[in-house]
């Protein structure tokens, strides 16, 4: 099989643009793993929409190692050039998330996209979160302040929109420590708005690997429990985001089946099950119905281990819940406006 490249420019321009720093982010963790005396290195996994025919892309995926316990770095182009009937002309986006082994080490989730809509121009989507389970405030403020410096025009609203969409009503918490969120972004200059993109996600690739570098070179060996515990309990919550709440997971994952293991690389290698359940109570309808389903799709061991088996059967049940409840999606995340592709599953 053959990716067959979109028809326009501009989604070109884009996703070489995302494949750059697809390879910056790569390149800079495995040259990481070797200043820190480890071979692990990440393998790419190509895919397919279609067969090629409406695109696909390449996911880089860590190794088994010591350092990275669940990392993924996803470059993709999905296009409908052939397909009138459909709005939406093509997407093209870096969506990553690398959570380290040690839990002092903060993991960080970054995506950057560009949608083009047919005969109605186009938007970027632009997210740049730190989710540590130790927080640090000044890994925080060096995240924030190297974000602000790389869009100081767009810097306030971004923050407010992340905390927004970040935002866990249900515990009373966000997913996170600094958010930076523009989402439906176009300013009117082709030119300035690509290059704010690349930017961002320039800045926020070279700020996290400098953070984690600083934490890995400091931190002793994991030898507390209650460290331990608290990254496990912070892994969980996070997979009670991207499940319950996250818009552009639920949203790819309805869209097609033919990336699954790709959405969900975002998933942390373990949670803790018991834990899950103590929220299901708390869920509102239909949502408790899906919390359900997102439980009885782990392993009943706990932690129960999120592996690739694992990962089919919770996007099969996130899929299925939606299918039967599609008004949920309005209970989802948003910062400020929901995309037309988002409203329309494209």
């Amino acid at each position: 099989m053959k990716r067959i490249p979109a028809a326009s420019d501009t989604a070109n321009n884009a996703y070489r643009m995302v494949t750059g720093l697809q390879q910056r982010f790569v390149q800079g963790l495995e040259r990481l793993a070797a200043a820190r005396g480890s071979d692990q290195s990440f393998r790419p996994v190509e895919w397919f929409r279609d067969e090629g025919r409406h695109g696909g892309g390449v996911r880089f995926e860590a190794s088994e190692g010591g350092l990275y316990g669940r990392g993924s770095v996803n470059v993709s182009q999905v296009h409908y050039d052939d397909m009138p009937d459909k709005r939406l002309g093509s997407a093209n986006a870096i969506s990553t998330i690398i959570h380290p082994v040690h839990p002092l080490a903060p993991s960080v989730h970054i995506h950057v996209s560009w949608t083009e809509m047919k005969g109605n121009g186009g938007y970027w989507r632009i997210m740049a979160d730190l989710n540590p389970s130790h927080e640090n405030d000044a890994d925080r403020e060096r995240f924030l302040a190297a974000l602000q410096k790389a869009a100081p025009n767009q810097f306030d609203e971004a923050k407010a929109q992340g905390d927004r969409y970040f935002d866990i009503p249900l515990l009373g918490r966000t997913r996170g420590v600094a958010h930076f969120y523009l989402e439906h972004y176009h300013s009117g200059d082709a030119e300035a708005d690509f290059a704010l993109a690349r930017t961002v996600g320039e800045t926020a690739i070279d700020t996290y690997l400098a953070i984690l570098d600083g934490v890995l070179r400091d931190a002793p060996a994991p030898t507390e429990e209650q460290q331990l515990a608290a990254q496990l309990a912070y892994h969980t919550l996070y997979l009670f985001q991207v499940l319950t709440l996250d818009r552009g997971t639920t949203t790819g994952l309805m869209v097609h089946d033919q990336n699954d293991l790709g959405i969900m690389g975002s998933l942390p290698a373990r949670v803790d099950r018991d834990l899950l359940a103590s929220w299901a109570e708390r869920m509102p309808a239909p949502q408790d119905e899906l919390l359900k389903g997102i439980i009885e799709a782990l392993p009943e061991e706990n932690p129960a281990a999120v592996d690739a088996a694992t990962k089919q059967r919770l996007a099969a049940a996130v899929r299925s819940h939606y299918r039967t409840h599609p008004e949920a999606m309005e209970m989802q995340a948003s910062g400020n406006v929901t995309p037309p592709t988002v409203r329309n599953h494209s």
